[in-house]
């Protein structure tokens, strides 16, 4: 195999993969990060946060705070009164713990090298406050999905790590405390620990780990959810899949019927199960469209899809406009099947006409058998581009 090319994919964000199944590291080198709008929104508040706690901090001017949310504003499309209250509650938190500790220091989206236990590794922390008796860390999680615990979590044990690497020759602290808050699901989580239980940690345990991922050696470990919720290689790994598959030790043999502790041992794995599947299916996907590869027995096709408005404001004024007024689920329009029902098929279909479409539907997997079409994303580039090379040839 060949190394890595770069150190930072020990990342603190995926520490729960490279430490605990450190082969994983390697599986994923050369694999596309995994992109959502839900990061970008995160990326948003962190951002709007960020400005908050500097302007509080008079670390920037009230002009240069308007001056950037106004240009967030402009460049977001999930900026709103909403996340507005919930950054703002979060400065609060950390300005309040900042003010509470004496003579300490505070330092936003600060880069944290933490390379001296794991080769290149680095990250940002949303905020560190620092005096000579705490060192103090916080991590706005804006996400609502699932929540996120303080104790003993690893991606902020190494922003530590860096923040000891970075601060410790300034400043004396024996105590760590580690804050996550998760403003939108009312999560505010804290861990405390020793700075010597911190460094005897990065010695025994993220060290060893480190090397083990660089060089491509360790455990297959998929126990943990963290070693494979968010791994870029899990619709292709075998080791993955073998551990999933395990549902198949029961044979079986001594009676038809499954026992009460049987149906419990496969409801426990269900969940991952599920989510792997997932994973596999996207692979399969990615593998017929991206790569123009042949799954046997299965293609991709074009989903069910659903009616849209495409203007909801031009929408909202025609209705209003002809005498309907119940017509808002706050603060949106009601969805078309409840202002069908408002309105009238047939009333509906003829003020809004021309402002419905059916997108396209998300691509799935299926199985052959099925009637609908097949979507191949490589053979339509390959077809688009002979047409165009023949159109060049006629013009000659």
């Amino acid at each position: 195999m060949v190394a890595p090319t770069k150190h930072s994919s020990l990342s603190a964000s995926s520490a729960g993969k490279w430490i605990y199944c450190p082969p994983t590291l390697w599986m994923e080198e050369g694999l596309p990060d995994f992109t959502s709008e839900y990061a970008q929104e995160g990326t948003d508040a962190h951002r709007l946060a960020e400005l908050k706690i500097s302007l509080a901090t008079k670390k920037i001017t009230k002009r240069k705070y308007n001056a950037e949310v106004k240009k967030l504003k402009e460049n977001s499309k999930f900026y709103s009164q909403v996340m507005e209250e919930y950054t703002q509650s979060h400065a609060d938190l950390v300005i309040e713990d900042y003010n509470s500790l004496k003579k300490s220091a505070i330092f936003t989206e600060q880069k944290v090298d933490y390379g001296q236990w794991a080769p290149g590794g680095w990250g940002t922390s949303d905020a560190i406050i620092v005096n000579d008796d705490t060192l103090s860390i916080w991590d706005l999680k804006y996400g609502k999905g699932v929540k996120v615990r303080a104790d003993h979590n690893i991606q902020l044990m190494l922003y530590a790590l860096g923040a000891y690497y970075t601060f410790g020759p300034m400043y004396d602290f024996s105590t760590v405390r580690m804050t996550i808050n998760q403003p939108r699901i009312g999560n505010l989580s804290t861990f405390e620990m020793s700075l010597g239980e911190l460094l005897d940690w990065g010695d025994t345990v993220v060290k060893p780990a480190a090397d083990q991922a660089l060089n491509g050696d360790g455990d297959w470990d998929f126990n943990r959810p963290e070693t494979w919720t968010f791994y870029k290689a899990a619709g292709f790994d075998r080791h993955l899949a073998e551990k999933n598959l395990e549902i198949r030790k029961y044979k079986f043999k001594e009676a038809n019927a499954l026992t009460s502790q049987e149906v419990a041992d496969i409801l426990d794995q269900a969940p991952q199960i599920r989510k792997w599947l997932d994973k596999v299916e996207l692979y399969a996907l990615t593998q017929i469209l991206d790569e123009g590869k042949e799954i046997p027995g299965y293609k991709v096709v074009a989903g069910r899809s659903r009616r849209v408005i495409s203007d909801q404001v031009a929408a909202a004024q025609v209705l209003e406009n002809s005498g309907f007024k119940d017509i808002y689920t706050d603060p949106t329009l009601k969805n078309i099947t409840s202002l069908e029902k408002e309105v009238g098929k047939k009333k509906f279909e003829e003020l809004l006409g021309d402002l419905l479409y059916k997108p396209e539907g998300k691509p799935t997997v299926v199985e052959d058998s099925d009637k609908r079409p097949a979507l191949n994303k490589l053979q339509q580039a390959q077809n688009d581009f002979k047409n165009f090379d023949d159109t060049k040839e006629e013009e000659k």
